[in-house]
C-alpha cells in the first residue's frame, strides 16, 4: 500500500496518525537515532525530514539514518527544490496555496520536477496552508507570504476547497515551527466539512491535551517536531494519546 493510499484509508476508517518531524539543522547523528528508537518503539506513523530553512548538509545523513534504524515511512518536509534526497520514501510535494507568492505554488515545483520523475520517490500533492499562530515564523518570511488569519476558518476552508477542486490529494495546515499556538479548532473542523482528502495538521502542539483537542476538531494526522527536540518523552505521550483516541 502506498503512502497516499494509507493516508486515504485511514481517514476512511478514522484512524488517526502521528508524523515526527526531524528538521536536520537541529539534530545530530546520534540525537536522531535516539528520536528513532523512541519512535520505532512507540509506533510512530510517520517520519517527516525537513524544514522551511535547511542550513547545512545534513540531510541526506539523517534521511539515510532514518531509513537504516527503522522501518517507519520517510517523507521529505521539503522547504524549496533543494530539499530532495531520493532515498527517502516519499515527498510532500507542497503547493502553499495559502499564499500568493507564485514561486512558492509551482515554481519551485517546475525546478524540482525532471528530478523527482527519474526517482523512486512517492509523490504526494499537498496544499500547504499556513496559518497566523501569534509570531511570524520562518516559513512565512522565507516564503514572503502572509499566513491565513487565526480567527478566519471560513477563509481557511474556502482555500482548503480550492486545493482539492485542483486535484490536491491532501492538506496541510501549518502554523509554522515555533508557533506560540496551535491552530485553532474551530479552523480545523471547518476546513474537515469542506473537504474529503486527508487533513494534516501541525505548529504549537506541545502536549497530549493540545493533540486531543486537534484530533476531536477533525485532523488525520498530527505533526509534532519542536517540542519532541525539548522533550523527547513526549514522543511517547503523543502516541499514547493517538491511540486511546483510535480505541
Amino acid at each position: 500500500m502506498s503512502i497516499l493510499q494509507k493516508l486515504k484509508y485511514y481517514k476512511e476508517i478514522q484512524k488517526k496518525s502521528f508524523a515526527l518531524l526531524i528538521d536536520p539543522d537541529n539534530v545530530s547523528e546520534l540525537d536522531c537515532i535516539e528520536l528513532l528508537h523512541l519512535a520505532e518503539s512507540a509506533a510512530v506513523d510517520f517520519l517527516f525530514i525537513g524544514g522551511s530553512l535547511i542550513t547545512g548538509n545534513n540531510l541526506g545523513r539523517i534521511v539515510e539514518i532514518c531509513k537504516s534504524n527503522t522501518q517507519i515511512p520517510v517523507v521529505l518536509f521539503p522547504g524549496s527544490s533543494l530539499h530532495i534526497d531520493t532515498e527517502a520514501d516519499a515527498i510532500l510535494f507542497l503547493s502553499l496555496i495559502s499564499g500568493r507568492n507564485p514561486d512558492f505554488l509551482i515554481g519551485q515545483h517546475i525546478l524540482a520536477a525532471p528530478i523527482l520523475k527519474r526517482s523512486r520517490l512517492e509523490i504526494l500533492p499537498t496544499g500547504y496552508m499556513l496559518v497566523d499562530t501569534g509570531k511570524q515564523t520562518t516559513v512565512s518570511f522565507i516564503s514572503n507570504t502572509t499566513p491565513i488569519p487565526y480567527d478566519k476558518p471560513d477563509v481557511a476552508a474556502c482555500i482548503a476547497m480550492a486545493g482539492e477542486m485542483l486535484g490536491l490529494q491532501i492538506i496541510y495546515m501549518d502554523g509554522g515551527s515555533g508557533a506560540e499556538k496551535p491552530i485553532s479548532p474551530q479552523m480545523i473542523s471547518a476546513v474537515r466539512k469542506a473537504i474529503e482528502t486527508p487533513l494534516i495538521v501541525g505548529g504549537g502542539i506541545n502536549s497530549p491535551e493540545k493533540v486531543q483537542i486537534a484530533l476531536k476538531a477533525g485532523a488525520d494526522v498530527i505533526v509534532v517536531g519542536n517540542a519532541i527536540e525539548k522533550d523527547s518523552g513526549l514522543i511517547l505521550k503523543i502516541t499514547q494519546t493517538i491511540k486511546e483516541f483510535n480505541t
